[in-house]
């Protein structure tokens, strides 16, 4: 048998879940088995909803040794950082993303990304020891696609990602800003409510008409500049479909310059040849902060900016945007 306490990071999630994350290499009917058969918490049989509770005693009759196959072997890994800090407390940290870099790992990169590199800083300051954790890591609680640059949110215990994770997901908490230069002279603020669909096979999202289909989406788009040609825009991103920036624009006649995937091939080919561009300038360059409750009200009324790339700067300079059209972004 082995017995352990339900730590703070721990608590407030189903047994079935806290299970599914320590055990991970148990198959999913194994660790229903186990909850049936296995299984006690403060000394009696639980429910696979049972929510546990800071200090609950928690016991898995289950070989040491086989234990120990099935559940995560954490390892610090050590890779260079590339991100920079923009905001940190003791909840929260808020890092600037480097173009390139995944957030999450997939199946061709699964060391070297954001939320490792993270992870490694706070095992540094001793604020993070996988050792003690059973199930907790810190983690993102958005995402940004591996070519756009700018904020992304980490909670660093287990409180914290729970509830930005719903701050985020229920909208009016977290307000989500980018800029981005787009094809077009655009001069009146956009208003864009559509569905959009993804294709998950491709890794390709559209706007469609069909109620059906897609998940509602909304995005606000406000010109700040245009030179010959080409607007830059400051991009409210209310909902966060995917890709939905990339997607949402493009549908209105106004493409992301750079943007291989749902661009214009004149305008990405006049990209890459005058300014040296090869992907989309996007970046998450602004997070405001509002209603927050309970411990994360000091929070509220707070604005966390991440300044334009170098590239992206020396590309709208040789546009010949000033940096008065860019005030707004410095």
């Amino acid at each position: 048998m082995v017995d352990f306490k339900i730590t703070e990071n721990e608590a407030g999630q189903r047994l079935d879940r806290f299970l599914r994350k320590y055990m991970k290499r148990a198959p999913l009917s194994m660790i229903y088995k186990t909850i049936r058969k296995d299984v006690k918490v403060n000394g009696k049989r639980a429910h696979e909803d049972t929510i546990l509770q800071e200090g609950d005693q928690l016991s898995l009759y289950i070989p040491e040794e086989k234990l120990n196959d099935l559940t995560r072997q954490q390892t610090h890994r050590r890779v260079k950082r590339q991100f920079r800090i923009a905001y940190e407390d003791e909840n929260l940290l808020i890092v600037e993303k480097p173009s390139g870099l995944l957030t999450h790992g997939d199946s061709r990169e699964k060391k070297n990304t954001l939320a490792n590199q993270v992870c490694g800083y706070l095992q540094e300051k001793g604020e993070f020891d996988p050792s003690k954790e059973k199930s907790f890591v810190p983690s993102p609680v958005n995402r940004l696609d591996r070519n756009t640059t700018g904020l992304v949110i980490f909670g660093k215990n287990a409180e914290t990602l729970r509830s930005f994770t719903r701050y985020i997901r229920e909208r009016q908490y977290v307000s989500k800003y980018y800029v981005t230069l787009v094809k077009g002279n655009l001069k009146e603020k956009l208003v864009l409510r559509d569905r959009i669909a993804k294709d998950h096979g491709m890794n390709i999202s559209q706007v469609t008409d069909d109620a059906k289909e897609g998940k509602s989406a909304e995005t606000f788009v406000t010109p700040i500049a245009s030179k010959n040609g080409f607007s830059v825009v400051e991009v409210e991103l209310v909902t966060g479909r995917t890709h939905q920036i990339r997607v949402h624009l493009p549908h209105e006649g106004h493409p992301l310059v750079g943007d291989i995937k749902y661009g214009d091939r004149r305008v990405n080919g006049m990209a890459k040849n005058k300014l040296g561009i090869t992907t989309q300038l996007l970046h998450a360059y602004q997070l405001k902060f509002s209603g927050l409750e309970g411990n994360f009200a000091y929070l509220n009324g707070k604005t966390v900016k991440a300044k334009l790339p170098e590239e992206f700067q020396e590309a709208l300079q040789k546009l010949g945007f000033t940096d008065k059209d860019l005030e707004a972004f410095a």
